[in-house]
């Protein structure tokens, strides 16, 4: 029903920046909450941001709030994050996920994509 493709992971130096694209099928995404998950080595999938269908809420890990911003464009059927002043610790693969319900989302239920790999190095 809904497919997820992430894009715009790559390797880049601490402090930089990147951003991070969600494209979703389906004439119905704007009735989906969106999120990104992160899953470093070792490490469960842990809630990076989220964002309402509406765009009207959005929710962010303490670790990432004030550098990362996730943001939706129901036109285009995509879902960003900006993240800026990046950090080793950010380095993970970066999961896209959407669900109707924005509580199932922040839980990590719905749909997801395959990832996409952002390494931060110092």
């Amino acid at each position: 029903q809904v497919q997820l493709v992430e894009s715009g992971g790559g390797l880049v130096q601490a402090g930089g920046s990147l951003r991070l694209s969600c494209a979703a099928s389906g004439r119905t995404f704007s009735s989906y909450a969106m999120g990104w998950f992160r899953q470093a080595p070792g490490k469960e999938r842990e809630l990076v941001a989220a964002i309402g269908w509406s765009g009207g809420w959005t929710r962010y890990a303490d670790s990432v709030k004030g550098r990362f911003t996730i943001s939706r464009d129901n036109a285009k059927n995509t879902v960003y994050l900006q993240m800026n002043s990046l950090k080793p610790e950010d380095s993970a693969v970066y999961y896209c996920a959407a669900h109707q319900s924005s509580s199932a989302v922040v839980a990590g239920k719905g749909y997801w994509g395959q990832g996409t790999q952002v390494t931060v190095y110092s």
